[in-house]
């Protein structure tokens, strides 16, 4: 049993964590689950510049609604669990929270392998790559 797991999901993309959940729930038994989503940043402020003042925040919060009812709908009621929602390059908010959260461990879905992707999704390797904490990458 690991004390403290951190699950990156992506609500719109179900294959993100169908194989990856019921590890995490296996491990997490008598420990904490901390399931995050991430809502990604538009990589140019020109980008940026279409969405209307206050965004963010509206995405923010309805995003936090959804996860809230992802949590109710895939999680046991006896399992302790704290969702996250967080906005920036997902890869770099997943490393910072699972040192701002001081897990043991990230479990983390691999994305359908490709050859562009070399067997690994992108964020999931560099998670692999530039965390300090142990990454468990689950395939299917």
């Amino acid at each position: 049993m690991l004390h403290s797991i951190l699950l990156p999901v992506d609500l719109s993309a179900p294959a993100s964590w169908e194989k990856a959940l019921p590890r995490a729930l296996e491990l997490a038994k008598g420990g904490t689950l901390h399931v995050m989503t991430v809502i990604p940043n538009f990589s140019s402020s020109m980008v940026g510049g279409f969405f209307e003042e206050g965004f963010i925040d509206r995405a923010l919060h309805e995003i936090g609604e959804d996860l809230t009812k992802w949590v109710n709908d895939n999680i046991p009621k006896d399992q302790e669990v704290h969702p996250h929602v967080v906005h920036g390059r997902i890869y770099d908010e997943i490393i910072q929270a699972a040192d701002r959260l001081d897990v043991d461990t990230i479990i983390m879905g691999a994305s359908p392998a490709d050859l562009t992707q070399y067997l690994l999704g992108p964020n999931a390797a560099r998670v692999v790559r530039h965390s300090t904490r142990s990454v468990y990458v689950v395939r299917g």
